[in-house]
C-alpha cells in the first residue's frame, strides 16, 4: 500500500516540477539552474567504470527505475547517444556522502568519493522525474548541483513489537527514507508486546514470544489482559534469512539498520518465553496491549549471571545479521520494583558495591557496553542509561526533550536527539478531532520542520557529539499499513529539513512543497495550507488526512 500511495503522489510531482526550477529534498549545499535539460530516450546509456562492483549495482538500480517509469531500457557503456556518466572522485569538500552532479543536453555527470554519494546524487536526480509508467517525455532539468550532509545520522524508527508490519512493509518504508537522503533505519524488534527476531539459540522466543492474544479490536489502551487458554493468534517475527534479505535491500539504499534488543526492561515477551530470566521466574503471557496484569515482569533480573549468558548469545546472533556500528539496547522506563524484592539482586548490589537499583541498571548496560566493544561494536540506548552512571563507549539516544541528549554531549558521548517533541510520528499532526486515535502529542508539520537539532546549551566543541536526529514511529495505536502511512506522511517529507538546508523560505512566508514521497502539493503562504493537487487517493483515510492536515497542522 505503501508503494501505491507513493507511485501516485508521485504524479503530483511531476507535473509541479515540469514546468519549475528543479526541486530537491531536501535543498542542496549548491543548485542552480543552466542550459536546456537532457530528456532520456531508447539510446541513453549509463557510463562507468566496468570493474566498479559498486557502480554496476549502482548503474543497474539507475536502469531498473528508468525501465520501471518508461519504455526504456538503458544500456550500459554504449558509446552512441546521450549518456549518464557515475564517477568516483576524490574530493574532500564531498565528504562520506556528498555528491556533485550536472546536467546538459545531451550528458549527466554524477560524481562522488564512494557509492553512497553517487546513489544519493541518483535520488536527486529521481526526484526530479515521475515514478508512475508513463509514456511522456523524460526530463532531467539542466542544473548544477552539489551536496552534502549535515548530520552523519539521519533516522527514521519503526515499532515492530507492538503491531507486526511484514518484510515488504519494511522494504517500503526503507525507499521512503532513501527518497529522502535518510540513512539510518531503527527498527525495534522487540517490545512487551512481541519478539519479532529469530534467534537460533532460543526458538520459544518466536515460538512463544511472538504471539499474543489477539484484541485487535479494542484500542491498544483498552485491551484486557491474556487468559490462559486463550489462544494466542496475533503476531509474527522475521526468520534470519529475511533479515539477511532486508540489510542488504537497505544496504543498496544507503540505509544503515540499526537493530534495538530491549534490555533490561521492556521483556515481558522475552520473559514470557523464558521465565527463568526474570526475578520471581514466574511463567507468565505476552501483553496484549497497554494493560499489565498485576505481578508481571517486563525486566530481566540482573542478579541472575544466566542472564547475561543468555543476552550475549542473542547479541551474538544480532550481531551476526547487523552489520551496523550500533546495537540499540533500549535501556528505557526500566520497572525496578522486583529488583527491590530480589535476593539474588540485592546480592549482585551489595557484591558490586551499588548503592540503588539505578545503580545497579547502569551495571548491567556496562556490561552490554564491554561485550558489544569486545566485539568492535558501539553501545547505544535512550537517555535512560544515564540513570546511575553512564558507560564510558555508550551514545545517548535523548527522547525526554533533549536534557539528556545535552549532558551527554558535555560529557564528551555521542548523542542522537530524538525529543517526543517534535520527533514522535505516532503523536497527533492535527485536530485531534476527526483524527485517529492515538497515544497523545501534537507534532504539526510545522513544529517538525523547525526543529533544529543542536541545542542552543551545547557549545560549538560540544556540539560535534550531535551525531544527528531521528523520528520515531511507535506503533501502539498503528495497526495497520493504512494508519502507518497516514502517520509518516507528510511528516517525513519536511524532515530532512533538519538535516540540511531550508526547503524554499520558511514557515509563516511561503513555501512550496513539491512531494517526492509525499501525499500532495500543497502551498504553505502566511500560515495558512490550501491544496494544490489531491488526487483520488486509495485510501479515504488519507483524503481525510489531507483535509485535516491543512486545516490545522501550520497554524
Amino acid at each position: 500500500m505503501i508503494k501505491k500511495v507513493l507511485s501516485l503522489a508521485l504524479c503530483v510531482f511531476a507535473l509541479t516540477t515540469a514546468s519549475a526550477n528543479p526541486h530537491i529534498i531536501p535543498v542542496p549545499v549548491v543548485l542552480e539552474k543552466t542550459g536546456e535539460g537532457f530528456v532520456m530516450d531508447e539510446e541513453t546509456s549509463i557510463h562507468f567504470k566496468r570493474s566498479d562492483k559498486d557502480l554496476q549495482e549502482l548503474a543497474d538500480f539507475f536502469t531498473a527505475y528508468v525501465g520501471n517509469i518508461s519504455r526504456y531500457s538503458l544500456s550500459h557503456n554504449s558509446k552512441s547517444g546521450k549518456a549518464v556518466h557515475l564517477e568516483i572522485i576524490n574530493n574532500p569538500q564531498l565528504g562520506d556522502e556528498g555528491y556533485e552532479m550536472t546536467v546538459a543536453s545531451n550528458l549527466i555527470v554524477i560524481k562522488a568519493n564512494n557509492r553512497k554519494g553517487i546513489f544519493w546524487g541518483m535520488q536527486s536526480l529521481f526526484q526530479t522525474l515521475t515514478s508512475v509508467r508513463t509514456n511522456e517525455v523524460l526530463k532531467v532539468p539542466g542544473m548544477r548541483v552539489v551536496d552534502y550532509p549535515r548530520f552523519k545520522w539521519r533516522g527514521m524508527m519503526l515499532d515492530v513489537s507492538r503491531h507486526f508490519f511484514g518484510p515488504d512493509v519494511i522494504k517500503q518504508y526503507i525507499d521512503l527514507m532513501a527518497s529522502y537522503k535518510l540513512n539510518v533505519f531503527h527498527w525495534h524488534l522487540v517490545d512487551d508486546g512481541g519478539w519479532r527476531i529469530e534467534i537460533k539459540q532460543y526458538p520459544k522466543l518466536t515460538e512463544t514470544g511472538a504471539w499474543r492474544v489477539d484484541r485487535l479490536d479494542k484500542v491498544w489502551s483498552d485491551r484486557e489482559p491474556a487468559r490462559a487458554g486463550e489462544p494466542a493468534t496475533y503476531g509474527g517475527f522475521y526468520t534470519q534469512d529475511q533479515i539477511r534479505e532486508i540489510v542488504a535491500y537497505a544496504r543498496l539504499r544507503n540505509i544503515t539498520i540499526v537493530p534495538e534488543i530491549e534490555l533490561p526492561g521492556h521483556s515481558v515477551a522475552a520473559l514470557a518465553a523464558y521465565p527463568e530470566y526474570s526475578c520471581s521466574q514466574i511463567p507468565q503471557l505476552v501483553n496484549t496491549g497497554g494493560v499489565y496484569p498485576k505481578n508481571i515482569q517486563s525486566s530481566y533480573c540482573p542478579g541472575n549471571e544466566a542472564v547475561f549468558v543468555f543476552l550475549q548469545n542473542v547479541l551474538l546472533e544480532v550481531m551476526e545479521l547487523f552489520p551496523s556500528e550500533f546495537i540499540h539496547i533500549g535501556g528505557d522506563e526500566v520497572d525496578k520494583s522486583w529488583w527491590k524484592k530480589c535476593e539474588r539482586c540485592q546480592q549482585r548490589m551489595n557484591a558490586e558495591g551499588l548503592t540503588d537499583e539505578d545503580e545497579l541498571q547502569s551495571y548491567m548496560i556496562r556490561r552490554m557496553d564491554d561485550f558489544l566493544v569486545t566485539h568492535n561494536r558501539r553501545l547505544i540506548g535512550w537517555d535512560e542509561i544515564l540513570e546511575g552512571g553512564l558507560a564510558s563507549g555508550a551514545t545517548v539516544m535523548s527522547w525526554r526533550g533533549e536534557a539528556g541528549g545535552v549532558a551527554a554531549a558535555q560529557m564528551g558521548h555521542d548523542v542522537v536527539m530524538t525529543p517526543g517533541s517534535p520527533c514522535y510520528f505516532d503523536h497527533y499532526q492535527a485536530g485531534p478531532e476527526g483524527e485517529p486515535v492515538a497515544i497523545g502529542g501534537m507534532n504539526t508539520l510545522k513544529h517538525v520542520y523547525n526543529y533544529e537539532p543542536v541545542p542552543a546549551e551545547l557549545s560549538i566543541d560540544e556540539a560535534k557529539y550531535v551525531l544527528g536526529a531521528q523520528a520515531n514511529v511507535w506503533t501502539e495505536f498503528i495497526p495497520t499499513v493504512e494508519h502507518l502511512e497516514y502517520m509518516i506522511l507528510p511528516r517525513m517529507l519536511l524532515w530532512p529539513k533538519c538535516y540540511g538546508r531550508l526547503l524554499k523560505g520558511a514557515i509563516g512566508k511561503t513555501l512550496t512543497v513539491d512531494c517526492r514521497a509525499g501525499i500532495f502539493a500543497a502551498l504553505i503562504k502566511e500560515g495558512c495550507a490550501t491544496v494544490a493537487a489531491i488526487p483520488k487517493w486509495p485510501s479515504a483515510l488519507f483524503r481525510k488526512m489531507v483535509s485535516f492536515w491543512c486545516k490545522w497542522t501550520v497554524k
